[in-house]
């Protein structure tokens, strides 16, 4: 039994798909950032974690997780970068998931119009991989700009707390008032982007860009893919349990 794993538009008459799935994907990863924000925050500021003098020769060694949940006094403080990690995503998924959904209806109709289309389970999968990795690649490096700022802002936390640190070491400075940590603090975002932009330009902005691609195909194409196909093979077995 086959499945058409291509819904058709025509139930959106007066809204352009594209608008659809862009709507639907933004209001999702809203909430989602409001959960993985926490998580975000926690898990890049414990990668800046370093490892005092002698801790090596110490019995009892903390983990760079508890270390870092230490110095977050305020539950509200673990939502840092909440806007910035929503500005990244808002616009990465407003644009991946209408280039996936027509990615994927062209690529079938394609097929079905060659008549090589063959409704299988590994057709699914290997279009729906295609399309996403298409999609995520794209978004990624388009979107590449704010995961940079979004990066300094979470990361302002353990920038501000070594700067306050009294066992900061010697010879350092205090950060200047057009410094990135400090504006980030402030939760203003644009200054972070203009100061990486005095820093190294363009390219500051960038930086990353053509990693972040690659691993988001990689991501998106198995995610999708295995998702759409177990689905697909899911729906099959109920088919063949129900008759």
């Amino acid at each position: 039994m086959k499945i058409n794993p291509t819904p058709s538009g025509s139930q959106h008459p007066l809204v352009p798909l594209p608008f659809v799935h862009a709507a639907a994907s933004s209001v999702a990863e809203l909430a989602s950032c409001l959960i993985l924000t926490p998580a975000e925050v926690i898990k890049q500021n414990a990668q800046m974690v370093r490892r005092p003098d002698g801790s090596h020769h110490s019995g009892f060694k903390q983990s760079p997780t508890y270390q870092v949940l230490q110095h977050f006094k305020k539950p509200t403080q673990l939502l840092r970068g909440y806007t910035s990690l929503a500005a990244r995503n808002l616009p990465f998924t407003a644009m991946q998931f209408p280039m996936y959904e027509h990615l994927k209806r062209t690529i079938n109709s394609s097929r079905q119009q060659k008549g090589k289309a063959t409704g299988s389970i590994s057709e699914l999968a290997a279009v729906t991989a295609v399309s996403a990795s298409a999609a995520g690649s794209v978004a990624s490096f388009i979107t590449t700009p704010l995961d940079v700022v979004k990066t300094r802002v979470m990361l302002s936390a353990i920038d501000e707390r070594s700067d306050n640190s009294s066992s900061k070491p010697s010879g350092s400075t205090p950060p200047s008032k057009s410094s990135a940590p400090a504006r980030a603090s402030r939760g203003v975002n644009i200054d972070v982007a203009r100061q990486v932009l005095a820093e190294s330009g363009v390219k500051g902005l960038f930086r990353g860009a053509s990693l972040r691609s690659a691993w988001s195909a990689l991501a998106s194409g198995l995610y999708l893919g295995t998702y759409e196909s177990m689905r697909m093979w899911l729906g099959e077995r109920r088919l063949g349990t129900d008759a």
